[in-house]
């Protein structure tokens, strides 16, 4: 069931939302060639708490670690680790989720470790323009497939991409995960008709190929990577539908 939040409900995930973005450009600063991706959930873990806040990931359904770091062709769920060392040329996604006063933030963005491959840049530039065109599209009254789904495969498809089925975008903002689910795919049918008062995420996840499926990884029940090793990108904003158009609540 759908939440419209009260005014009330919207000053504090706004709050919330700040928070996480603050976070997520904070740690960006840290991604460079030999650091860990221990040492990065521990400095965000440090600045979210310092902030009066709990990392949302945190314990979250077993999940061991604060943020959630996903290298090359891990799609996300990836779990922090001291083995986990960036190297130069690689890409990873940081995904933010902090609880500030019992209120949901959720970010998250893909950089680029070092100087990386054109091909690499290009699927960052295309899935961030993925997420852009979407978000644009967003008003009352329009229905939430047309204004995610018929945008972001599309251009997925339009530079030999796919776009992950599995998972998708989600209400968010007085509990972690809520409704709608957001696929970021056609799914060839009118779903949520958008309302003032409605907060989700969009959080597309754009395979470098034609193939779209993704293996969960056996051992720790959390890593998702491309079935075909290919590389993966995400870029995630919160966002409010208001009276007249939408508001991005995790951008600063």
């Amino acid at each position: 069931m759908i939440i419209i939040k009260t005014p009330a409900q919207i000053e504090g995930i706004k709050k919330s939302s700040r928070l996480a973005a603050q976070t997520l450009k904070y740690l960006s600063g840290f991604v460079a060639p030999g650091i860990s991706t221990q040492e990065l959930n521990d400095i965000a873990h440090k600045y979210i708490i310092e902030h009066k806040a709990v990392p949302a990931p945190l314990n979250y359904g077993g999940f061991p670690k604060s943020i959630c770091t996903s290298i090359n062709s891990v799609v996300c769920h990836g779990i922090p680790s001291e083995k986990q060392i960036l190297k130069e040329g690689d890409i990873i996604n940081l995904d933010i989720t902090t609880i500030l006063d019992g209120y949901y933030g959720d970010t998250s963005a893909t950089f680029p470790v070092g100087k990386i491959y054109p091909h690499a840049q290009k699927l960052i530039n295309v899935t961030k323009q993925a997420l852009d065109l979407s978000i644009n599209s967003l008003k009352p009254g329009r229905i939430l497939n047309d204004c995610v789904g018929k945008i972001i495969e599309p251009l997925a498809k339009k530079n030999n991409y796919s776009v992950v089925k599995e998972l998708g975008g989600h209400g968010v903002g007085v509990k972690f995960h809520e409704d709608p689910f957001v696929f970021h795919f056609d799914i060839k049918k009118d779903d949520v008709v958008l309302k003032p008062g409605m907060i989700f995420t969009i959080e597309p996840m754009i395979n470098a190929s034609t193939d779209h499926r993704i293996t969960i990884d056996r051992h720790d029940g959390w890593t998702v990577r491309t079935l075909d090793g290919s590389l993966s990108a995400q870029f995630e904003h919160t966002i409010l539908i208001t009276k007249t158009g939408h508001e991005i609540l995790t951008s600063l």
